[in-house]
């Protein structure tokens, strides 16, 4: 059998010779295009960083067996992923033509070498979704490099500003009972109810109504002298917002800062995990939040007809179960467009998280880009039905993430979950630019 394969090897590499071109037969020897590997002729030549060269199966074989990045002559490591050299490769196959296409078909009849072919290219694949190109440009330098650290240090300062011009959340009125409410205090709750209130604002203050006062005004007082709330529609919120401070003893939550006050852990929660996994994070809102997160959230961002002129506090006071027209709308967008429903929650509240809002409606655009430029990815590679197994294992690590959240939340510094949270909210836009950026580089890397 040996002595078979010798003499077989024998005749190819004459038949080798016997390709070369009458011109170039006597000056170019074949064994200056072997492989050292196979010691046959080099198909889809692939040079490493040494210089040495290998047929492409070749040094598949080799990485699969040894799981080493090193050359298998000099054991020099090669660098990121090898790539085939098309300048030799296009000269052999001129040269030795039919040799070439002999060799392939017996290639592409191993099954050993093309699950190694596939093995070794998927590992390639994988580095250049880890490791940045810097063939051509520097992601990391230049032009965008500037215009990153520019974005870091005016998200630094509206930090810096928003911690030092907002009370501190021990004195918000959402830990304050009402009955302890100053006359400056309930102009305040008055205040957020809408830019509507303002309108009555000098009426409250010059009776010098304080929290216990407060308590004690009905609908009736409202209609009368001094306060003389003549709009229907504005009485009926100020008495609905009335009910709940009655109900609960202190201010309702109305802004993101007061349910960060109240809710703390579900807040910090729920911002890492709509960032990474808005649609479960939305069904935990349905099972687990219905009435006090769910129902806002799904009137604001896909408001009834009569709804959508309406004030942001005031269409909130009064919540009814969705209609189907806006569990349609919200189911579609959910499936498909799950950040653009997280867009547009943040750009109603633009009144009253003006620079907030505009850091979450960011994110989420850069967001939907990394989703689709992964949907993508799974395309290119007719990965699509690797999708259902994806899903189970985020699900499971986001699940795993979850509890061990909970065990240790309330062994977390306030400090550091202060830090996390403001991380997420203004530094993590910052953070997906970059990773944008170096997408779509990478993509234009794979098409070219």
């Amino acid at each position: 059998m040996e002595e078979d394969e010798t003499l077989r090897g024998e005749t190819e590499r004459a038949k080798v010779e016997e390709c070369a071109t009458p011109g170039l037969g006597r000056k170019i020897s074949v064994s200056e295009f072997q492989c050292h590997c196979c010691y046959d002729i080099l198909v889809n030549p692939t040079t490493l960083n040494c210089g040495h060269s290998f047929c492409r199966h070749c040094l598949a074989l080799w990485w699969v067996s040894s799981k080493k990045n090193e050359c298998p002559e000099c054991r020099e490591k090669w660098e990121g992923f090898p790539k085939v050299n098309i300048l030799l490769r296009d000269v052999i196959e001129k040269l030795f033509s039919d040799a070439i296409e002999q060799r392939k078909e017996d290639i592409q009849q191993n099954s050993d070498v093309a699950r190694s072919l596939a093995t070794f290219q998927k590992y390639g694949n994988d580095q250049m979704l880890t490791v940045p190109n810097t063939g051509r440009i520097n992601p990391r330098g230049g032009f965008f490099s500037g215009v990153l650290t520019a974005l870091t240090c005016v998200a630094v300062v509206l930090l810096g500003y928003h911690w030092s011009s907002r009370e501190f959340e021990d004195d918000l009125l959402v830990h304050k009972p009402v009955a302890k409410w100053t006359a400056e205090e309930v102009i305040l709750w008055l205040e957020q109810l809408g830019p509507w209130a303002s309108h009555y604002k000098e009426r409250f203050l010059l009776e010098k109504v304080n929290g216990r006062l407060l308590l004690t005004l009905t609908e009736e007082d409202f209609t009368k002298e001094p306060y003389s709330v003549e709009n229907s529609n504005h009485r009926r919120a100020i008495m609905a917002e009335l009910e709940c401070v009655k109900t609960l003893g202190v201010k309702p939550p109305q802004n993101l800062w007061e349910y960060k006050a109240v809710n703390p852990g579900k807040s910090l929660f729920l911002l890492y995990a709509l960032k990474s996994s808005p649609r479960l994070s939305m069904l935990y809102l349905y099972l687990f939040d219905y009435a006090e997160a769910f129902l806002p959230f799904i009137h604001t961002i896909c408001p009834m007809q009569e709804d959508r002129y309406e004030d942001t506090v005031t269409k909130l006071l009064d919540l009814k179960d969705p209609s189907w027209r806006q569990w349609r709308e919200f189911t579609v967008k959910y499936l498909f467009l799950p950040y653009q429903l997280i867009a547009e929650f943040a750009w109603d509240w633009l009144d009253v998280h003006y620079w907030t809002s505009r850091f979450i409606i960011v994110n989420a655009m850069l967001l939907s880009v990394l989703e689709l430029l992964s949907f993508w990815r799974l395309w290119s590679r007719r990965e699509l039905k690797t999708i259902p197994h994806r899903m189970w294992r985020h699900f499971w690590k986001v699940s795993t993430q979850g509890l061990f959240v909970a065990i240790f939340w309330p062994f977390t510094p306030q400090f550091v979950c202060n830090c996390l949270f403001y991380w997420a909210l203004y530094f993590n836009p910052v953070i997906n630019i970059d990773l944008v950026v170096t997408e779509i580089r990478r993509l234009d890397t794979q098409v070219q």
